[in-house]
């Protein structure tokens, strides 16, 4: 029995349009019964919020195109002035029923956008059908002018036309509410998907050459993995395209079959556990990973891939990250021994403390105070540096970057001590 049921549109259409968003029913049909038909007038505002990859843009944008609505679809971070958010919209709506290229219309303020509104809705001849504007990532506007999220929420009743505003984001809307007070829109969250969601959604787009059964079980597997480190959508749909070639070797070489799922188990988790270390990061490309994989590589072999490699930091900032890291790692005895050429004679002793013992990569960074980050660094400069503002600035800087981590009170008379966070890779990287 389909889910969706509305008297204006037919029924074929509407069971075409729940295959194409799975998991999203409840939220299509209450976006179904507040737009009603076609020549009715809808809600004047809509604000619908969720976490990432929930949904939000996919549903709005096949339902206004499945059902054939009239509609105008903008990303506010694409246009992130007003006067580039209220020119697109009207250059989208002069466009919606012509192909020929339209010409640019000045838009400076509300008032003038109010006004050519008017003029392109009565141009179209969508008088008599709800017009809706979509704003994408809408929590930009907070970064506008005052008057420009007021104005769309109330835009229906200041052009006394039949529009409806609808505002995606992935913040509530008290952040959005201004002090002074607006017309409130109609909300509507959208959850996170659940695990049974995203079994169903990343089942539909098994390869044809395979099973359904088979590739279900890839996915419950991935899902085993990846489900409590990563929930979005977008990324599990790039894992599980990235590894399923991966997968199949067995089935290939003729090793096993699609329902011996131990073998299949046993060859895919070392690779899916390498897939754990750049959830997100994108360190690598696709085809980098595949060959990765054809080899029987670590991703830590492709030297120069990282993105932490190529991030560009100042002349004097490299070594003041290298002199923190020195300072972090080795202990102060060792200072005059390392970074003097005359240190004089150094008495050899087996005796150790115990907690030297063991490697100092292993406990972790020791804090260090600011002289001794400054000394360390006019040892290893060629050539003679001066304790300048630039240089002092280049540690804020490191902090801010949390490349260096500040410990310790601000109130302290000693001065302020300081620990390196980064690993050994990325000192060797910048170091080259």
């Amino acid at each position: 029995m389909p889910n969706l049921e509305h008297p204006a549109y037919p029924a074929a259409t509407l069971l075409h349009l729940e295959s194409l968003v799975p998991c999203r029913e409840s939220q299509v049909s209450m976006l179904l019964s507040i737009f009603g038909e076609r020549q009715q007038f809808s809600f004047p505002s809509i604000f619908i919020y969720g976490h990432t990859s929930s949904g939000k843009t996919y549903v709005m944008q096949t339902l206004l195109n499945t059902l054939q609505l009239p509609h105008v679809f903008v990303n506010c971070v694409e246009y992130f002035t007003s006067r580039l958010l209220l020119e697109e919209i009207l250059i989208q709506l002069q466009s919606y029923s012509e192909t020929e290229q339209t010409s640019h219309v000045p838009c400076d303020t509300f008032n003038d956008f109010v006004r050519l509104f008017k003029q392109a809705v009565a141009s179209q001849e969508l008088e008599d059908q709800t017009l809706y504007i979509v704003l994408d990532r809408a929590e930009q506007l907070r970064e506008m002018e005052v008057n420009i999220l007021p104005g769309f929420l109330r835009l229906q009743e200041l052009t006394d036309r039949n529009v409806t505003v609808v505002l995606l984001s992935e913040i509530v809307w008290e952040l959005f509410r201004p002090s002074t007070g607006c017309f409130e829109p109609f909300t509507l969250y959208f959850p996170d998907y659940s695990i049974g969601h995203l079994q169903k959604i990343l089942s539909q787009n098994h390869p044809p050459e395979y099973s359904a059964d088979f590739y279900a079980a890839y996915i419950n597997i991935l899902l085993g993995v990846f489900y409590m480190v990563c929930r979005d959508l977008k990324e599990l749909q790039h894992l599980a395209a990235l590894n399923f070639s991966k997968y199949c070797e067995p089935v290939v070489r003729g090793e096993a079959n699609e329902r011996d799922t131990r073998k299949l188990w046993k060859n895919i988790e070392p690779h899916l556990k390498k897939a754990m270390q750049t959830v997100y990061l994108r360190e690598i490309s696709s085809s980098q990973w595949e060959r990765l994989q054809r080899d029987g590589g670590e991703p830590g072999q492709l030297k120069g891939l990282s993105a932490h490699t190529h991030m560009e930091l100042p002349y004097y900032s490299k070594f003041l990250l290298i002199a923190a890291y020195l300072a972090s790692y080795n202990p102060v005895r060792t200072d005059k021994r390392f970074f003097l050429k005359h240190h004089g004679k150094i008495r050899k002793t087996n005796f150790m403390k115990k907690h030297e013992k063991t490697s100092n990569h292993l406990l972790g960074p020791k804090p260090f105070p600011l002289d001794r980050l400054l000394a360390i660094l006019y040892s290893i400069v060629d050539i003679r540096v001066a304790p300048t503002a630039n240089i002092f600035s280049q540690i804020t800087s490191l902090v801010t970057l949390q490349l260096l981590s500040m410990v310790g009170h601000n109130d302290q008379l000693d001065g302020p001590r300081y620990k390196c966070t980064v690993s050994l890779d990325f000192i060797r990287a910048i170091a080259r």
